[in-house]
């Protein structure tokens, strides 16, 4: 029999990804979203274009509707949780939204599948926000980049949480629910705390999704502006690796109840957000891309990169789509579909007034970077 498996948020980036390629194989896939995020309705549109139409169906919806979310997830065998609040600005401006949406949602999320008879596995995208801004962690600085002194291989699972931001903390407290009902109450729970991801469907903004951002910044002759110095580093991962790990945590699910996982390209895959990030730029598109320089921002790390040991030892998972390729497979995506970004995103909506069919969205237009702190910090 064929599971039925619903993705909250699954009409964003990383959800539309991973219903495109469940739905492809023939699972069932209820996509469980509120479409106001930018972008939400062309990924919408596009998975009822290339999926079959009777493996996906599409229900919208707003996780801190509790009876709602309940009535859609009660035959789900497996709920994977997108369905999120994902800015920090967002978070600054109006931190009580931020609560209701990552750990109120994911508090209803989680008492569905307990009540639910059929037992769901549940696997949740928490962040590297909840290891907060790490600054007891020494790092290094070069011409290029800020590296970790004492972390070659990257931050484990097992450093300390420190959240920081109400979006730390509500992605915080969401990530430790997630893992304690699994504990507490034997439901099948995984957490992901996710590194930088990118890819097609992804529509980047100042915010979230930096990659895309300046891709599709570059290629529209939107101004790109960078916060720091440019030598901060992340680890970027390739959405297709993601999809795999995700699909491999259900799988082995044996092991991987109630563990936690850092999720992102690694070591191998790490680059500073602009002194060698501008210069690939450049090179797609054959002629120098220019960019200002803000203020640090609060709450950012100068240097983050997953240690991926765990998932390797756990599921066999590491990255397989390396960074010049995945980058430039993004920027074909983005060249390919120019008509997708010529309405440029909503910016100064206080989250607060955003509601659709009288009910506050789980997905929210973002702001921009409106809150600076002269700390160092980067674009997450």
């Amino acid at each position: 029999m064929r599971r039925n498996i619903v993705v909250t948020g699954g009409a964003g980036f990383v959800g539309s990804n991973l219903a495109a390629n469940l739905a492809g194989e023939g699972w069932q896939v209820t996509v469980y979203d509120a479409l106001l995020r930018v972008g939400s309705e062309h990924n919408l549109a596009w998975l009822r274009e290339v999926c079959p139409r009777e493996c996906l169906r599409f229900v919208h919806g707003d996780v801190r509707d509790a009876a709602h979310l309940r009535a859609v997830t009660e035959e789900a065998d497996v709920i994977y949780h997108f369905a999120a609040q994902v800015a920090v600005t967002s978070s600054l401006t109006d931190p009580s939204t931020d609560f209701a949406i990552n750990a109120l949602g994911t508090l209803n999320v989680l008492e569905a599948a307990r009540r639910s008879r059929r037992r769901p596995t549940v696997v949740f995208t928490s962040t590297n926000k909840v290891y907060g801004a790490m600054e007891s962690v020494p790092t290094v600085e070069s011409d290029d980049r800020y590296a970790y002194r004492d972390f070659p291989n990257g931050i484990p699972e097992t450093q300390s949480l420190d959240f920081h931001s109400p979006y730390g903390c509500s992605k915080g407290a969401a990530d430790q629910y997630v893992r304690d009902y699994s504990r507490i109450y034997g439901l099948p729970t995984v957490v992901f705390r996710m590194s930088c991801i990118y890819g097609p469907r992804q529509f980047g903004n100042e915010d979230q999704g930096w990659v895309a951002h300046f891709l599709i910044s570059a290629l529209t002759g939107r101004p790109i502006t960078i916060y720091g110095d440019g030598k901060q580093v992340r680890d970027i991962l390739y959405v297709s690796d993601l999809v795999r790990a995700f699909r491999l945590a259900v799988e082995r699910i044996d092991v991987t109840a109630g563990e936690v996982f850092n999720i992102g390209g690694g070591p191998s895959n790490t680059l500073s957000v602009w002194r060698e990030f501008g210069p690939l730029l450049a090179a797609l598109k054959g002629q120098p891309v220019d960019a200002t320089f803000g203020d640090w921002r609060a709450g950012d790390q100068p240097c983050y990169v997953s240690d991926i040991g765990k998932a390797a030892a756990t599921i066999g998972w590491t990255p397989e789509v390396d960074k010049e390729t995945g980058i430039r497979r993004l920027w074909e995506w983005v060249s390919g579909n120019l008509d997708l970004f010529k309405e440029a995103a909503p910016a100064g909506v206080a989250l607060s007034a955003l509601r659709l069919g009288g009910k506050a969205s789980n997905r929210v237009p973002q702001q921009g970077a409106g809150v600076r702190h002269p700390r160092r910090g980067a674009s997450r």
